[in-house]
C-alpha cells in the first residue's frame, strides 16, 4: 500500500507543479482562484530560488522506503521533471530558470486574465 500511495503523492506533486505554471489560466474563468493559485505560484518560485525540497519529496521518499523500494536524492523537480525536459542533472542556476519561468510566465498569465477582465464586451 505504500507504493501505491508513493505514486499518488508523485502525481499529486506533478499536478502541484502544474498548478504552479500554469494555475493562473483558472482567473480567466474566476478571479476567485487566485487566493489558492497565487500563494501556489509564491511557493513554487520560493522552493525553485532557495533549493528547498518541497515536503512532499520526503513523505514520497519514506513512503517508498517503507514499500522496500529504492528512495532518491534531492528534489522532486530534479528526479521527475529535469530527466524529461532536461538530460542532465538539476544545477543551482537551472533552478534559477525555472523559479524565474514561474514568475514570468504567470505574470503573462495575470496580465491575460486582467486585460480579458476589463476588456468591454462586444
Amino acid at each position: 500500500m505504500a507504493g501505491i500511495l508513493a505514486d499518488v503523492v508523485v502525481i499529486v506533486h506533478f499536478l502541484f507543479v502544474l498548478f504552479v505554471i500554469f494555475g493562473a489560466l483558472l482567473l480567466l474563468k474566476s478571479w476567485k482562484f487566485i487566493w489558492l493559485h497565487l500563494p501556489a505560484a509564491v511557493w513554487g518560485a520560493l522552493v525553485e530560488f532557495t533549493g528547498w525540497i518541497c515536503p512532499l519529496t520526503p513523505l514520497e521518499n519514506r513512503l517508498r522506503f517503507r514499500a522496500g523500494q529504492d528512495t532518491y536524492q534531492g528534489d522532486f523537480v530534479e528526479n521527475y521533471i529535469m530527466p524529461i525536459l532536461y538530460p542532465e542533472a538539476l544545477t543551482r542556476n537551472t533552478q534559477m530558470i525555472l523559479g524565474s519561468l514561474v514568475i514570468v510566465i504567470n505574470i503573462i498569465l495575470y496580465g491575460l486574465a486582467f486585460y480579458r477582465q476589463r476588456r468591454p464586451e462586444i
